[in-house]
């Protein structure tokens, strides 16, 4: 999803794009339960004051040293990815979100932070009042559709990634959330939070007016791939998503391009 919408977006988005994916990427990855929760924990130590040395003009990382060199980097606030970082630490604590009203703001934090940077380094400015709606409905579906996606690798762990309220609502616990075939309760809620992201990615597709969808391309692209992803996944496709996803993407660039 991400190549794609580098691929597709604005010619001014590209290089900050490139930045923050390949920084979001080191996070990512340490937040995959194959990854070791000691040197995960310690890693993301290190990237918080990687953070701290950067926004005081004194990073050693490349990725870090690449996005300090931007154009517009001096006018960027540098702050928003702490929150990534902390929101990243929380998750391998293994702390659960307590509320389903907690998502939104978790979610903005782990993947919504680094792509408002990521338009700042671009040198936006004016397009930011509906870009942060936008980002914030993409990074709650993003976040509902991978908790969805890896829910049991992260139960095995000792992980709970949905929100506690809820499964006591639903009356699910940990054994249907390790068990190889979801049983109907959890097979329900699975269904209502498909629905909850397919809301949040269409809401993200419709949040950019016509004056900032020309050069925040990128943001329709993404919302469009994951829904598209979300869909063929509740389908239970398991077909290469490559072709598809170069035609979805190049749409929603071309639709955005021309404001539709």
């Amino acid at each position: 999803m991400r190549y794609w919408s580098w691929l597709f977006a604005a010619h001014a988005a590209r290089d900050s794009l490139l930045g923050i994916y390949a920084l979001t990427a080191e996070w990512r990855a340490l937040l995959d339960p194959g990854t070791e929760i000691e040197v995960a924990r310690l890693k993301l130590v290190w990237w918080r004051e990687e953070l701290e040395r950067t926004a005081a003009g004194s990073a050693l990382h490349p990725i870090t040293r690449y996005l300090a060199d931007l154009p517009h980097a001096a006018a960027a606030d540098f702050g928003p990815l702490t929150q990534s970082v902390d929101a990243a630490a929380v998750e391998v604590a293994g702390a659960p979100l307590e509320q389903g009203i907690e998502l939104e703001s978790h979610a903005d934090a782990l993947y919504g932070a680094p792509l408002l940077v990521a338009a700042r380094l671009a040198g936006a400015r004016g397009e930011l009042n509906r870009a942060k709606a936008c980002i914030a409905a993409l990074a709650a579906g993003e976040y509902l559709a991978r908790v969805i996606r890896e829910y049991r690798r992260e139960a095995r762990i000792g992980r709970i990634p949905f929100a506690v309220d809820e499964l006591l609502a639903a009356g699910i616990d940990n054994d249907d959330l390790v068990a190889g075939e979801p049983p109907p309760r959890l097979q329900a809620y699975l269904i209502q939070l498909q629905r909850r992201a397919a809301g949040y990615f269409s809401n993200a597709a419709a949040a950019l007016g016509p004056e900032e969808r020309p050069a925040l391309r990128h943001l329709p692209v993404l919302a469009a791939l994951g829904a598209k992803h979300l869909n063929d996944r509740q389908r239970g496709s398991g077909a290469d998503f490559r072709l598809g996803d170069l035609y979805n993407a190049w749409n929603a660039a071309r639709r955005a391009a021309i404001a539709r």
